[in-house]
């Protein structure tokens, strides 16, 4: 008998099986030979959510929720935040290693000459209504890219792999911008080469006209540029898994990035900062705040941007922002909701109510103050959101794709229906 294995006993048949571990996990292919039968079709795991169970083997996002860590190809947060750029930070997940200067350049440059859209989906998006959401745009743009690309279904192609990242990184600013402009009725102002990532993206958006000009804050562009670091990637999220599932049938990226700005639209993952910002307005003043905290104990509502999924621990991500927040405060001003903000952490911090259920702030608590503090209307959260985790979705994409032993997604089901009946 293997030392590195389970012997479990099928208290039905009597008979003992042995299932071998590797790396600390089992092949749930392994649970079909225990059966009732020999035409039972056999054991399947179920577990909804997929909250204990591995699509894939990755190389590319480590999280300790009980630790609180989380780290980047082995970077941990932390220094990636401190030291290196957003676009850095993108070659590093697409490539597993940070670029030399020679690379960071070259890879600068591939990015900025892809940041222009085709006239033709400029006509596309000003098609939607007037009062369009802006992330609804920018899922429906994505897909019409797989249109202008005809290219990109040759997804076994490495170059063909290569030249899509370009696009999709460089052009998801701009149609993000552009989603923005139009949900505001302005016209399209285009990307400039000459500024950085953050900078083009701002000037998009704020730029009065194509005859006027802009100077983004440089505090600014580099708290946007922080914050698309923080949310490049977050291992198998809701997102990120819709990514790979779609990917699984070989669809060309664009199609598959659409799939998962969708699954980022829902107010569960991407909109939990818009949920907090609506929340603290809610709240209104701090002297409510005893009242909220009562109900968030009988269990009459929920706290917004405190506790995870993942993390039982306080959000790494969160530290950074909270600290990055007050110098964007300094310049925009103070968010009047801020001591509300403040005031909720000191309390979850300091009651064993919300300790004993690990229910601390997260990367959503402080993300939307700063947002909001910037200028943008809370629709646009999750479309700031879709940025940065373009990259995240392309390296676990690409990953995904290369992987020998990934099949098409094709999961079980637990059949709860009728038997066989007639007519």
């Amino acid at each position: 008998m293997a030392q590195n294995s389970l012997s479990i006993k099928d208290n039905r048949t009597g008979k003992e099986y042995e299932v071998l571990l590797e790396d600390n996990h089992l092949r749930a292919s392994d649970l079909e030979k225990i059966k009732l039968s020999e035409t039972d079709e056999g054991l399947v795991a179920y577990d909804p959510g997929l909250t204990n169970t591995a699509v894939c083997k990755s190389t590319i996002t480590f999280i300790d929720g009980e630790k609180g860590i989380l780290r980047y190809r082995g970077y941990p947060i932390e220094e990636l935040a401190e030291k290196k750029s957003y676009l850095e930070v993108a070659y590093l997940l697409i490539h597993g290693e940070l670029p030399s200067e020679t690379q960071r350049k070259e890879w600068t440059h591939h990015i900025t000459i892809h940041t222009l859209l085709h006239e033709n989906l400029k006509v596309f998006m000003d098609g939607f209504r007037y009062d369009a959401h802006p992330m609804g745009i920018l899922v429906g743009t994505l897909g019409a890219l797989s249109t202008f690309y005809p290219d990109a279904k040759n997804v076994r192609d490495e170059a063909s792999r290569r030249l899509q990242i370009y696009r999709l990184i460089a052009k998801i600013p701009t149609i993000a911008a552009f989603a923005y402009r139009h949900s505001q009725g302005r016209s399209f102002i285009d990307p400039s080469n000459d500024l950085t990532y953050a900078e083009n993206f701002l000037s998009m958006v704020f730029r009065p006209s194509t005859s006027s000009r802009y100077e983004a804050d440089p505090d600014l562009a580099k708290a946007l540029d922080l914050l698309f670091v923080l949310h490049a990637d977050h291992e198998q999220n809701c997102s990120t898994n819709a990514m790979r599932s779609v990917g699984s049938s070989l669809a060309d990226p664009y199609s598959c990035a659409a799939a998962a700005s969708a699954a980022l639209y829902g107010p569960l993952h991407g909109g939990a900062n818009e949920a907090v910002v609506r929340m603290l307005e809610e709240i209104g003043k701090v002297d409510r705040i005893p009242d909220i905290i009562r109900d968030v104990k009988a269990g009459k509502r929920r706290l917004m941007g405190f506790g995870h999924r993942v993390y039982h621990n306080y959000d790494p991500r969160a530290r950074i922002i909270k600290k990055m927040a007050q110098r964007v405060f300094e310049i925009t001003g103070k968010n009047p909701l801020l001591d509300i903000a403040l005031e909720l952490e000191r309390i979850a911090l300091s009651d064993d109510y919300f300790i004993s259920r690990h229910l601390y702030p997260n990367v959503d608590f402080y993300s939307g103050l700063i947002y909001q503090s910037m200028g943008f209307p809370v629709d646009m959260f999750p479309v700031l959101f879709a940025i940065p985790r373009m990259s995240g979705w392309l390296a676990q994409w690409q990953e995904n794709v290369s992987d020998a032993e990934q099949r098409i997604v094709r999961p079980k089901q637990v059949y709860l229906g009728k038997a066989e009946r007639h007519l």
